[in-house]
């Protein structure tokens, strides 16, 4: 009984990936990579050594609401973990929002931005929910172009200053529903005071924040989502005291349980309108855009995290006379989920990309028509992808996997919600297809899947670029049949929205793979590549029988 199973280890995470040293070597000037190489490599030590032993020793803390002092005053205090603190003040000082915005890196200032996030945030116990919403409503106030709100939040929101940094919260759904946001029920009312807001929200996460962008119906709009208006809520007042704002009820989740996410009643909220007192929902989409890039890179470290355990778990634990890592079957079971890795690291940064190019103004026609249907796309996909991963990695540590000290339970657990976060993947595959509906988005999509393919070359990747165009082209004939009749269209939505992220992975793949062997990066990415597409890419189902979907739905 002297034996003791070693724990899976993590070393620098940028030094350990060389994945995405080659992807940022691609994707960025000679002169810019270099001069980025210490942050990347200072926050892959943190990810990889600080954090994740502050990870590992702080797992049992989590939120706490006290709801009255002890004198029987209403407080509605939320106590956040030693982990999420130190993890705001690491954000406020690396710039992990801000980044974005002083766009010292020009158009790929988000793709050096997610690059940092990427490196630390597996270890920060998804502090990257109350980012991506903080992100995402600096974002909106740019885009809508309240210039007050701008000069009185945004120095707030991108804040290197532990000390003024604010994060957002985004106060959407309630008890009639996630998606149909157009059934909100919270009433804006005006007072002598300015607007005051009066209903539930029955989700906010990451309720700590110093501020809200939320959806309320000013009294006296229409039904629906073009009658509802986004408000603009500071959740204290100078003293401190919440503004109007009772907190019912910490959510107990299955995962992502060090986020405080809260059940509100908002009883007389003061807030002001960020853009009119109409088209709420509509004046949501540059916020959608930001929070789904968030969300689809989520997905990717997350599986990044999961795979580097795995792997050297697998060079660890010995079974049968021989570690893991050199066992036929589970090198292959290893190598089928390292390739969904890639391929979903690649879709998740192309959607990064574009939105950076979106941001600096220099995206072409066709990049503005394809970021619209990248990011559902990347986000559905790799939604998809992280749940897999996750679930199969639990499964390849065998009985510690499913042990809670051990920590490996929560990854699979908080990865769950990225496939339901801001859109579950039926959804989004209907987002798509609306964005589809804007002239030249198909051809667009085309257009970049055959670009990329053009540019490989190599004997062993022709397989990956026939079955890219072959999906490809069923999907076009899919989707020009389906027109005529909307309710198979929809009925096929997922299988083909899953079909063109899964196209774009393998021709985003199959390209970095041709370079990495062009610019001594090795045949990794090649191997990848061959894998993926074994794996499987083009879902789609000519036939849909709707009477079978009835009987068995």
């Amino acid at each position: 009984m002297s034996f003791f199973q070693a724990p899976p280890g993590l070393g620098n995470q940028y030094d350990d990936d060389a994945f995405l040293q080659g992807y940022l070597a691609r994707t960025l000037p000679e002169d810019m990579f270099r001069s980025l190489q210490d942050d990347f490599r200072e926050l892959g030590e943190l990810g990889g050594k600080y954090f994740y032993e502050f990870q590992q020793r702080d797992r049992l803390n989590e939120p706490v609401l006290t709801q009255w002092s002890p004198w029987g005053q209403r407080i509605d205090h939320i106590e956040v973990s030693p982990l999420w603190k130190e993890a705001e003040a690491l954000t406020a000082k690396k710039g992990l929002v801000a980044v974005a915005y002083e766009q010292k890196s020009g158009a790929l200032s988000r793709v050096h931005q997610f690059a940092l996030n990427y490196l630390v945030q597996p270890s920060l116990d998804v502090y990257s929910c109350p980012l991506a919403m903080t992100d995402g409503a600096a974002r909106s106030l740019l885009s809508l172009g309240n210039q007050a709100l701008i000069d009185h939040a945004l120095p707030h929101l991108t804040s290197r200053d532990p000390a003024t940094f604010w994060t957002s919260g985004q106060w959407m759904t309630e008890r009639t529903g996630g998606s149909d946001v157009g059934l909100t029920l919270t009433e804006a009312r005006q007072s002598p005071e300015g607007w005051r807001l009066h209903g539930t929200k029955w989700f906010t996460s990451a309720t700590t924040a110093q501020m809200a962008l939320t959806l309320a119906r000013p009294t006296g709009n229409g039904p629906g989502g073009k009658g509802l208006a986004l408000f603009f809520v500071e959740t204290r007042d100078a003293q401190g005291r919440l503004n109007g704002i009772q907190i019912n009820r910490l959510k107990d989740k299955m995962g992502t349980r060090k986020v405080p996410t809260a059940e509100l009643t908002l009883d007389g909220t003061l807030a002001v309108p960020v853009a009119g007192l109409t088209d709420g929902i509509r004046n949501m989409a540059m916020m959608l855009n930001v929070t789904r890039t968030w969300n689809a890179m989520g997905a990717t470290w997350s599986m990044r995290r999961a795979m580097a355990l795995a792997h050297d778990y697998a060079k660890r634990r010995v079974q049968f006379g021989a570690p893991l890592s050199e066992k036929p079957l589970h090198m292959d079971t290893l190598a089928g989920l390292e390739a969904e890795f890639q391929a979903g690291f690649l879709l998740a940064f192309r959607g990064v990309e574009l939105l950076g190019k979106l941001e600096t103004r220099t995206a072409t026609e066709q990049e503005m028509l394809l970021q619209r249907l990248v990011t559902p796309l990347a986000k559905l996909t790799t939604g998809r992808q992280v749940v897999h991963i996750t679930s199969e990695v639990t499964e390849s540590f065998g009985g510690a996997g499913y042990v809670e000290d051990t920590g490996l339970p929560r990854i699979q657990a908080d990865a769950q919600v990225l496939s339901i976060w801001e859109g579950t993947t039926n959804v989004l595959s209907l987002d798509s297809l609306r964005a589809l509906a804007k002239e030249g988005t198909l051809e667009a999509f085309f257009h970049e899947v055959e670009g990329r393919l053009s540019k490989v070359t190599d004997a062993g990747l022709r397989p990956c670029v026939k079955t890219a165009h072959d999906a490809l082209e069923h999907a076009r004939a899919w989707v020009s049949g389906a027109m005529a009749n909307p309710t198979t269209m929809e009925a096929g939505a997922r299988r083909f929205s899953l079909t063109l992220g899964r196209t774009l992975e393998l021709a985003l793949l199959s390209e970095h793979a041709q370079w990495c062997l062009e610019h001594g990066h090795g045949p990794r990415s090649r191997a990848a590549a061959r894998r993926f597409r074994q794996n499987g890419v083009d879902l789609i189902q000519d036939e849909i029988d709707l009477d079978d979907s009835r009987l068995l739905s």
